[in-house]
């Protein structure tokens, strides 16, 4: 029994010094406070014009950074290469061959080699006088953009921009200069969703003529019961791997900008 309580005694004395230990490391910590930053997010008055200027200007650029995507779809060749290679895609029967990620990358290098010439324009006679501080702000973004004008300018059709012209109840422009990009590129846009369906439509007749052959040898044989896409799809890739079809597809579209 008197072991019992010896051991018992010992184990409250140790309790009792870890308490003491955990109670002198707290007053210390207290006593040395270490100074945790804090971040606030708020609206305050501005005490001078340019706080306000800066923060708008980060305004604008996170506003353009999130239309970027629509920026770079709707007024390159980005489209007319992804409605193009699509149609390709459905005319051969080839389901989800290639995938979505490839004809989307490969649009996407594509545009950028297209609009190689039109960025290079933008740095020489935008981006660099600007980063040189010899133009201001408002004078790079008009230099920056009468390049992807003329190039949308160039693929737009007259009429397409005339409708746009009309329904904007403007006057009548003289010159492209007068024409505002908030016409210019809608009128952009379905030009070349209508170049784009004009090419998926040349694209389908030749295996469209490769369906009708072998859905006629096969209902001449009276093999009804046997899908004729099952049967046409190995000759159509052998069509399409015959002529170089990726090459013939690829420099036809560049070509269509140039």
């Amino acid at each position: 029994m008197s072991w019992t309580h010896s051991h018992m005694s010992r184990a409250l004395i140790a309790a009792t010094l870890v308490v003491a230990l955990c109670l002198g490391c707290a007053q210390a910590a207290r006593a040395q406070a270490i100074p945790i930053p804090t971040v606030s997010i708020g609206i305050k008055e501005a005490q001078k014009p340019g706080e306000v200027s800066v923060l708008v200007q980060i305004l604008l650029a996170l506003t353009v950074l999130s239309l970027a995507p629509a920026i770079l779809i709707m007024m390159t060749s980005f489209t007319r290469l992804a409605v193009v290679f699509s149609f390709l895609r459905h005319a051969m029967g080839t389901q989800q061959m290639p995938p979505n990620q490839i004809i989307i990358g490969l649009a996407l290098f594509l545009t950028f080699f297209i609009m190689a010439p039109v960025w290079k324009q933008v740095n020489e006679q935008a981006v660099q006088p600007y980063l040189a501080e010899k133009i201001t702000q408002e004078e790079a973004l008009g230099k920056a953009l009468e390049p992807v004008r003329q190039f949308m300018f160039r693929q737009t059709r007259d009429k397409d921009l005339a409708l746009f012209v009309g329904m904007s109840h403007m006057p009548r422009p003289h010159n492209s200069s007068e024409v505002p990009s908030t016409v210019l590129i809608p009128a952009f846009c379905i030009s070349e969703l209508k170049t784009a369906f004009q090419i998926g439509f040349v694209l389908y007749i030749p295996f469209l003529i490769v369906d009708m052959v072998v859905a006629s040898i096969l209902l001449s044989m009276g093999m009804m019961m046997l899908p004729p896409i099952m049967v046409s799809l190995p000759f159509k890739l052998l069509l399409f791997v015959l002529v170089d079809g990726w090459y013939l597809v690829a420099g036809s579209l560049v070509q269509s900008f140039r």
